[in-house]
């Protein structure tokens, strides 16, 4: 896929990987709608992507709205014309096993990381359609291969992206559309998901110590994770896999899908 000329629309572009995806796309002159609630990261990520000269929106957006997400293509629409790309990007975390995770933040949860995907995908497909050559990038993540203790909403959240987006590839396929659906699973990209992961109510201690072990394994710069995310949509994958750990996590998980954590366990340990 050339992405020159394109547009792209990028949810969770403030930071992380949504910014360095954002800085991939205008590397290769692809313009960009930005959003995400964070408003100054939004500029900053602007400010980046625009020595490459493209054309760029920004648009404070909460996925998790049903209404602004509806109201979302026709704004991208009046800044650019079209939109070819879209990367659902835009995720959270939250700390603690079933137990501890009160419903209500169960549900905050799945409405960021998958009824955001959900609806941000059925509110873009007509003007998706009417590009000739588009492409869904839904990012969920090797907790979206592999599930541990302590990440049940979050693996739940990303297992779940995971299916509608090769569901949604193959129903795309049988009717002949040309919108390719690529799905990601990144390892230990450097973002701030884990400092900024709700905890579970009543349990500081535990959140701080779940914060400091987890933020250990979060190494990749997300600049190189938006160039690995990018190189896949040139190329039409339907799955890029980010990082050595987390292929080598997901390579455990198909030679051993049932008992691949006493293996992984170990190893993270």
């Amino acid at each position: 896929m050339k992405l020159e000329g394109r547009t792209a629309v990028v949810t969770g572009a403030a930071s992380g990987i949504g910014r360095g995806t954002a800085q991939a796309l205008a590397k290769r002159g692809c313009n960009l709608a930005l959003a995400d609630l964070d408003e100054e990261g939004l500029a900053e990520t602007a400010a980046l992507a625009a020595s490459h000269g493209v054309e760029i929106s920004r648009h404070r957006l909460d996925v998790a709205d049903r209404e602004a997400v509806a109201a979302f293509p026709e704004k991208v629409l009046a800044a650019h014309g079209r939109a070819d790309l879209l990367f659902n990007n835009a995720g959270v975390a939250i700390g603690g096993t079933f137990e501890q995770i009160a419903e209500e933040d169960f549900d905050w949860l799945m409405e960021i990381n998958f009824w955001g995907v959900v609806r941000m995908t059925r509110a873009f497909l007509p003007l998706l359609r009417s590009s000739g050559q588009a492409r869904i990038v839904n990012v969920s993540s090797i907790f979206g291969i592999i599930a541990p203790p302590g990440q049940t909403a979050y693996c739940a959240s990303k297992f779940a992206v995971r299916a509608f987006s090769e569901s949604l590839r193959r129903e795309l396929e049988a009717e002949g559309a040309k919108i390719g659906v690529t799905v990601v699973h990144p390892g230990g990209v450097a973002t701030s998901i884990a400092k900024n992961a709700r905890p579970p109510r009543g349990a500081n201690d535990f959140d701080q110590a779940q914060k400091d072990r987890f933020e250990k394994f979060l190494r990749m710069p997300p600049v190189k994770a938006g160039e690995i995310i990018v190189g896949g949509v040139e190329k039409d994958r339907p799955r890029v896999i980010v990082g050595n750990d987390a292929r080598f996590m997901a390579a455990v998980e198909r030679l051993a899908p049932v008992s691949y954590w006493k293996i992984l366990g170990r190893a993270l340990r």
